[in-house]
């Protein structure tokens, strides 16, 4: 018996980490057109003004949800420079063109 809920568990976590990836891959594409627009304006690839923003809108959201929101800001700082590797990327090919 115990052995079914934890295999029903770790279903259910495989479908939710199933879900996040299918999310970040789609944030991921939406941010490569926002790098694609930046380069193209000569904009910098961080705004440091948009991710404090974010941060302090995700401190909210995880207390509500009741998670920990320096856990949140990781994953968030973890995903923002991951992107802003990417739009570095896009100016310097855009840049060679």
């Amino acid at each position: 018996m115990n052995e079914d809920v934890l295999s029903n568990h770790r279903k259910h976590i495989d479908q939710l980490d199933e879900k996040l990836i299918q999310l970040l891959a789609e944030r991921f594409e939406i941010t490569k057109a926002v790098g694609a627009f930046k380069a193209e304006k000569g904009l910098p690839a961080a705004d440091p003004e948009r991710e404090a923003e974010q941060i302090r809108r995700l401190h909210k959201i995880a207390n509500e949800v009741g998670m920990d929101p320096e856990f949140s800001v990781k994953v968030f700082r973890l995903i923002v420079d991951e992107v802003i590797r990417h739009h570095e990327q896009t100016a310097e090919e855009s840049s060679r063109k």
